[in-house]
């Protein structure tokens, strides 16, 4: 009896992983990929949907809320953002369904059901260069199977051929995942809340710069309005000098009562110094009264404006 059972476990796991490989080989593990550059899959397109920022892993809820919705409507999700060189909590898409393609007018009822849940509605143009693929959409794991060899391929394409191709669009089609990625006025496939997340990044980049520069400029020696140094105007400035005077008389005073010289003494040579230079120039001003060289008359005939 145990041998029996232990056969059927075996049976049944092998039968197990031999449905769960035929399941991935039906949903396209084994679909040729082939990415081309031609015309879009999709005409001018309006849809509704909810822009999330965040994993790309937690856009599952948004596709079946979306689908839930509007049942017959084709999904779509607009991925703005590489996962492999933007942080998870930074990507930004935009998921939901495609209310009309063409000249065709959206289902009112339908418009107010999406705008009621809490969706947006937008319009993309038709573009006429895109690099585009498909994969088939059978089973729960053809949406996995689209991350290992769908985005490979187009990147590897795109990288090749040095193409300007983004974002990249994701409509869920009956049985097909189709994909395109624009080569032109890739702006407008930007739903508004795309872009204030960009603009909000570039303005903090700004203020980081600008914040930058100013606490360069304020450690700066330089003057930011006339490029000198302050350092030199400082030096040079009459404040500066008569500091250095009295620095240097107060340097002098110290070292002579270091060495014993008493304030009355130093009071009398003060005089002394004052009495010796008043009488030099008084004989230097006799001296030019007397000179034969520069006669009174003529200096004052030059103040006068005389000649």
């Amino acid at each position: 009896m145990p041998d029996w059972l232990g056969v059927c476990v075996l049976l049944s796991l092998l039968l197990s992983v031999l449905t769960a490989a035929a399941c991935v080989l039906y949903s396209g593990l084994l679909s040729d990929i082939t990415v081309l550059t031609g015309s879009a899959p999709i005409k001018k397109i309006t849809f509704a949907y909810k822009f999330t920022q965040g994993s790309y892993r937690a856009c599952g809820p948004l596709l079946n809320e979306s689908h839930r919705i509007g049942p017959k409507l084709s999904s779509i999700g607009v991925f703005y953002d590489d996962p492999k060189t933007v942080p998870g909590p930074q990507c930004r898409c935009a998921i939901g369904s495609i209310l009309s393609e063409g000249e065709n007018k959206a289902d009112e009822e339908l418009l107010k059901r999406y705008e009621t849940s809490g969706f947006n509605v937008y319009s993309f143009p038709e573009v006429t260069h895109v690099v585009t693929t498909s994969l088939p959409h059978r089973t729960f794991f053809s949406i996995l199977l689209r991350v290992w060899r769908v985005y490979p391929r187009l990147g590897l394409y795109i990288k090749e051929r040095r193409l300007c191709a983004h974002p990249f669009l994701e409509i869920y089609r009956g049985d097909q995942i189709q994909f395109m990625a624009p080569l032109a006025r890739q702006g407008d496939f930007y739903v508004p809340e795309a872009r204030q997340v960009e603009r909000r990044h570039s303005e903090q980049e700004e203020s980081h710069s600008d914040t930058d520069v100013s606490g360069a400029d304020s450690n700066s020696e330089y003057s930011s309005g006339s490029g000198v140094l302050l350092s030199d105007s400082r030096e040079t400035s009459p404040a500066g000098s008569l500091v250095h005077s009295v620095e240097d008389g107060d340097r002098e005073y110290r070292g002579r009562s270091s060495r014993g010289t008493s304030l009355k003494e130093l009071d009398a040579e003060l005089a002394r110094r004052r009495e010796s230079e008043e009488r030099e120039a008084g004989l230097r001003e006799d001296s030019v009264q007397k000179s034969p060289e520069v006669p009174t008359q003529q200096w004052l005939g030059v103040v006068g404006g005389e000649e």
